[in-house]
């Protein structure tokens, strides 16, 4: 599967998987309008609290949420989106690992490789083992890092 491109920031499998594991944790469910949509449905995004560029936290599940179109384009990346959302020590964590540059190097290292795919496409067989076993609300799962 290649790459596409959304602004400048290329899309990468493992972008591609992380993306279905935020939607799939909130269940299909806009988290700030509370929108149901399908679940191949291309108006609910995984919006990032931090630009995707931040390559220490782009595939951290702490960084992104599950948001409809709407909401993506009016609040998705702003800091009252964030103050809203985040704990003031979920957001401190965040910019601890945006200034890690060991975690940068190893993330940017491994961008779409099969392992940080991988990884992830194993985390939403377990979110949906989850929803098949009667579990409701968001559920959780393990970043790569």
């Amino acid at each position: 599967m290649g790459a596409c491109v959304m602004g400048k920031i290329k899309r990468t499998p493992a972008d591609d998987a992380f993306s279905k594991c935020i939607r799939a944790a909130a269940n299909y469910t806009c988290e700030r309008c509370r929108t149901v949509h399908l679940e191949n449905s291309m108006g609910l995004h995984c919006s990032h609290h931090h630009s995707r560029g931040n390559w220490a936290i782009r595939l951290d599940p702490l960084n992104a949420e599950a948001l409809c179109y709407g909401c993506h384009s009016l609040v998705g990346g702003t800091e009252e989106r964030r103050r809203e959302v985040l704990t003031d020590g979920e957001n401190a964590i965040l910019w601890e690992k945006k200034a890690d540059i060991r975690l940068a190097k190893e993330y940017k290292k491994t961008k779409g490789k099969g392992a940080v795919a991988k990884h992830y496409r194993e985390q939403l067989k377990e979110i949906d083992r989850k929803r098949d076993t009667g579990s409701v609300g968001y559920i959780n799962f393990v970043g790569w890092i």
